[in-house]
């Protein structure tokens, strides 16, 4: 959560302290702020409204500086509020921003007081500010190495002070931060991501954990949690900002829905064969080593885990557990050495899934693997191996895009492992590679009935509850579009195996309760035209997604929308999409606020 920009140089670098926030509002959109450091004084500005209210502020102001911080939060400690909004003053001499967590803040806070501190916000991030001034004898690197020492949590910190007008101090552990090198080394940069500082630089350092880093204009160090200074070399990372614009789109996530096509593409690009090697080059070997997998995923991420258990059991015959990443880490489990751990984030730097990785690994399982949107994340540096899927920048708090792309990232998976346990033929496995590269087209076909999901969401707009069924395969597809209709329209969504409708969820059923079913016609597809009898004998009324040939009506009280053809085990890929159109066009027909819902964030950093 949250997003830090930060930076030194001799020009005015206001204007990239708030384009930089721009492109991270993703992160968190409660409140947000820039403080420079301007002729001998302090100056800042906060803001409870988006960064463009602020950049008002700044112009109005007339607030510059060539040192400075700027941050857009999503609240953990304290209401969205100005008096919470960072940057953080400590004695109207330091400022500070932060992304993260303070476990142990109420105990420094306590400290800090008994030293005549006084707090004006309920946030963690000013214990910080003033535990760094307290340590402050006119050195601010020494200052913030004292007092990360005596952190609990996970923070990634930019700060600066009025004694020391060219220079910004970093320091990260359990959150991303990254630093950017101007041109010429004239000028250093930190940011959450590559992307805020996309046209100012492409020469990234990634902080490792840990790290402490001194910039001034002329040079920066980095030191070790040891405090010894360390080298860490620049990547040339192409962060490009124009996949961040609109277009004729109405909202960043209509854009991502629209862009499944070719991020499936991209995502597929250069897979001739399902080989092992896909995965890295030790992945043949990991893998004929490995007797079981575990998954570790949170949210939208989990969802896909829970769909490629299906196919890795059905198809690769290898058995297969799902875990919320979050509870994996805090429950007693069996540990088994020849498991291999698969993490799924679309960013990389998930905290729940990184801390959930890290602790499977202390169990001893160290066969690694992570589906990943970001190459250059913590999750790829920390497996062994590593699939990289191509959806590109992905803005829309909901994931769209960025689902599909780890489907068919897993879906891959499942065959390479098949190939290697000898369950799958290749006439069967050409056969599937076929299908996956017809993906693209075949998803088209189902962007075209966006005008079938507009009506149906004029159905949802007065609704404030729904019902979401799906079996076998397309269970967890359920889940999704629960999920995305809860997340954007605010419309409160459970999703069910349709089996279990007797046993407990038929006593919501109303007419004022929608009932959607995921029914491709497959094997199961009987069952579930049974439990939707028992829908519509209790008065629900069914919207239905259908395959052409399953042979299912509209009529009194049901909704069908056929989809364009069945596709057997890449199903889900296909029937996810209506579900993303359907919870868009409702949150759109409601007014709220698609690519910010209230509450959420894009990257969840914070555990």
């Amino acid at each position: 959560m949250c997003g830090i920009v930060s930076g030194v140089s001799h020009r005015n670098i206001v204007p990239v302290l708030v384009q930089g926030l721009q492109r991270l509002e993703y992160r968190g959109y409660d409140s947000c702020g820039v403080a420079v450091h301007a002729d001998g004084v302090l100056r800042r500005a906060r803001s409870t409204s988006r960064v463009a209210e602020l950049s008002e502020q700044v112009a109005q102001g007339s607030i510059q500086g060539t040192t400075g911080i700027a941050h857009t939060r999503w609240a953990t400690h304290g209401a969205p509020a100005v008096h919470n909004a960072h940057p953080h003053f400590s004695n109207e001499r330091l400022a500070l921003v932060h992304n993260g967590i303070i476990e142990n803040f109420e105990d420094l806070r306590e400290q800090l007081q008994l030293q005549g501190y006084t707090f004006e916000s309920q946030t963690d991030t000013e214990v910080i500010a003033h535990l760094v001034d307290f340590l402050y004898a006119g050195d601010l690197l020494s200052a913030v190495q004292g007092a990360v020492l005596q952190l609990r949590g996970a923070y990634a910190i930019a700060v600066f002070h009025l004694e020391e007008p060219h220079r910004v101090v970093g320091a990260r552990a359990g959150s991303p931060l990254i630093l950017g090198v101007g041109a010429d080394q004239a000028e250093h940069f930190l940011a959450s991501d590559a992307m805020a500082l996309a046209g100012v630089t492409d020469q990234i350092v990634y902080l490792q954990e840990g790290d402490v880093v001194d910039l001034q204009p002329q040079g920066f160090q980095v030191y070790d949690p040891q405090q010894q200074p360390v080298e860490r070399l620049p990547q040339t990372v192409h962060a490009h900002s124009g996949e961040a614009e609109l277009g004729p789109y109405r909202h960043y996530m209509q854009k991502e829905i629209f862009e499944q096509p070719r991020a499936i593409a991209d995502t597929l690009e250069g897979v001739e064969a399902v080989v092992p090697e896909l995965f890295g080059p030790q992945a043949a070997q990991t893998f004929a080593e490995v007797d079981s997998i575990l998954i570790l995923a949170c949210g939208t991420s989990y969802y896909s885990g829970c769909t490629a258990k299906y196919w890795l059991e059905s198809v690769a015959r290898i058995p297969t557990q799902v875990e919320v990443a979050s509870e994996y880490r805090y429950r007693e489990s069996v540990p088994n050495p020849r498991t291999l751990v698969v993490t799924i984030s679309q960013s990389g730097e998930t905290a729940d899934t990184l801390a959930a990785l890290r602790h499977a690994q202390s169990l001893g399982m160290h066969h690694t693997l992570t589906i990943c949107n970001v190459a250059t994340s913590a999750m790829v540096r920390e497996c062994g191996l590593a699939y990289i899927t191509r959806a590109g920048v992905e803005i829309g708090v909901a994931s769209t895009k960025a689902f599909t792309t780890q489907l068919a990232a897993l879906f891959l998976l499942t065959l390479a492992l098949a190939r290697v346990r000898g369950t799958l033929s290749d006439a069967d496995q050409q056969q599937h590679l076929h299908d996956m590269r017809h993906l693209p087209v075949a998803l088209q076909a189902v962007l075209a009935l966006e005008p079938q999901l507009i009506a149906w969401a004029q159905d949802f707009t007065r609704m404030e509850n729904a019902l979401f069924l799906g079996r076998g395969l397309h269970y967890p597809i359920a889940l999704e579009g629960a999920l995305k209709l809860k997340e954007i329209s605010y419309i409160h969504a459970e999703a069910y195996p349709a089996g279990e409708l007797k046993h407990g969820p038929l006593a919501l059923v109303t007419s004022a309760m929608p009932v959607v079913a995921v029914a491709p016609n497959d094997a199961l597809l009987e069952k579930l035209k049974s439990n939707l009898q028992e829908v519509r004998a209790r008065g629900g009324v069914l919207y239905v997604l259908a395959d052409a040939d399953s042979h299912m009506e509209s009529g009194d009280g049901v909704h069908v929308i056929r989809m364009p053809e069945h596709y057997g085990a890449l199903s889900p890929l296909l029937h996810v999409v209506p579900l993303q159109l359907l919870a868009y066009h409702t949150a759109c027909a409601r007014g709220t606020d698609v690519d910010k819902p209230r509450n959420l964030a894009k990257s969840v950093t914070v555990e």
